[in-house]
């Protein structure tokens, strides 16, 4: 069963004169829009592999959307921004099960939904009518660009996921592997948000390519409630 969660933690910064706020490393919260963008919620993953004979524990999607629950009381957002993969497949709607399916419906009803789609429920149809909420390919907020990969050579604001960034440090000779933000001066690739997900180090050259042109690139590790800055990659650099 999904452990217990603590309350949500809130770690400020800003980016293109926007404010937000990383929670729980995970999700962003733009105020000023009333709104939580999260990405890659990979819903029914583990689902999707039982069916191949891999048997996973089956809670992947109560805990992805207890936290996105918890997050979304905490912040008291309006709108919920979900930026691409949020099934891991175009049939996982059709295989949540009763407690899940009555989870996603309660934070219908708690705030308007927007599906972009993704590469992995590119096919979600009628999924969006039959969950609630609007499904689109990209969105435009506050002047932002909403969409589930990163358009290499974009000029504009943009925020998107897709990659799974995650950044790892070596202390005293461990190794620790995080979820991360990865940003440029306006645009900024989420991590993702799904229980059951890997993730691609922040400083790969697909991450980086996607991110250009830019004149630098870091990545923002949660710590508390304030984030870590790790440079990437720089011009001329």
């Amino acid at each position: 069963m999904p452990a217990p969660m603590s309350n949500p933690v809130f770690a400020p910064f800003s980016l293109a004169g926007r404010a937000f706020a990383l929670v729980d490393g995970r999700a962003l919260f733009w105020p000023a829009q009333g709104a939580l963008i999260v990405a890659d919620l990979h819903l029914e993953k583990g689902s999707h592999f039982a069916r191949r004979g891999q048997m996973v524990p089956p809670w992947d999607s109560a805990d992805t959307l207890a936290r996105l629950g918890r997050i979304l009381r905490a912040t008291g957002a309006a709108r919920v921004y979900c930026l691409g993969d949020s099934f891991h497949d175009d049939g996982g709607p059709d295989r949540l099960e009763a407690g899940a399916l009555a989870a996603l419906g309660a934070l219908g009803r708690a705030a308007a939904f927007v599906w972009i789609t993704g590469n992995h429920d590119s096919g979600m149809g009628g999924t969006a009518a039959r969950l609630g909420g609007a499904l689109c390919e990209e969105a435009v907020l506050g002047g932002m660009m909403l969409r589930h990969q990163a358009l290499p050579g974009e000029r504009a604001a943009e925020i998107s996921g897709h990659f799974h960034p995650r950044h790892t440090v070596r202390p005293r000779g461990r190794r620790i592997a995080r979820p991360c933000v990865v940003a440029s001066d306006n645009r900024l690739i989420m991590p993702a948000f799904g229980t059951f997900t890997g993730g691609m180090e922040a400083g790969d050259a697909a991450i980086v390519s996607a991110l250009q042109p830019a004149e630098g690139i870091d990545a923002l590790v949660p710590a508390g409630e304030r984030l870590a800055r790790f440079g990437l990659w720089r011009a001329g650099g």
